[in-house]
């Protein structure tokens, strides 16, 4: 839940005068007086203005993640360096656990997410390279098997749909006889 910086002044000054502050609804009291203690401890290091909300995320480079998490190895707490570095405490300790599993280049940022739909749409206008004189060969060899094989395959579906007529005309001389065989032992 993000709350106003109206709101978080208001109740670092009832916390500052012993009162606790109408707990918001959904937010255990435990757990709201944590935010109100995070609060009044970067309202004390970093003053006021690092309360309110930024309009956009900032950028850290891999030096600046490696200070804070050389610090956080130096012995200091996750909290209090996130909290004198303006960031939160859960980004701090995923940039210690990524240094202590990939070294440096855990630090490194890579590209997230899908890549861009631009890149590989794009039509590519190139005209293709010129063929010398074996490949050109082997291009009208190729496209003359192709054409026999395709007049091969048109013969033998041809011939199969003849045997497939003359098994039905087949099955349908048979069944004529046979009815009619049945209609000489009816007369009888």
């Amino acid at each position: 839940m993000r709350y106003s910086y109206e709101f978080k002044m208001k109740c670092i000054e009832m916390y500052r005068k012993g009162i606790i502050p109408d707990i918001p609804e959904g937010v255990k009291r435990k757990q709201f007086v944590k935010f109100i203690r995070k609060w009044v401890r970067i309202l004390e290091t970093q003053g006021p203005e690092a309360l309110k909300h930024k309009p956009q995320n900032k950028y850290w480079s891999p030096e600046e993640k490696l200070e804070l998490v050389s610090k956080v190895l130096a012995g200091n707490s996750i909290l209090s360096t996130a909290i004198e570095a303006g960031i939160n405490d859960g980004m701090l300790y995923q940039w210690v656990r990524n240094y202590k599993i990939f070294g440096y280049n855990g630090l490194i940022v890579k590209t997230r997410g899908r890549k861009p739909r631009g890149s590989k749409m794009k039509k590519k206008t190139t005209k293709p390279k010129e063929l010398n004189e074996s490949e050109r060969e082997e291009l009208v060899r190729l496209r003359a098997e192709n054409e026999y094989i395709k007049t091969e395959i048109a013969t033998i579906k041809k011939e199969i749909t003849l045997r497939q007529e003359k098994e039905v005309a087949r099955f349908k001389a048979k069944k004529q006889k046979s009815l009619k065989n049945l209609e000489k032992r009816d007369i009888n």
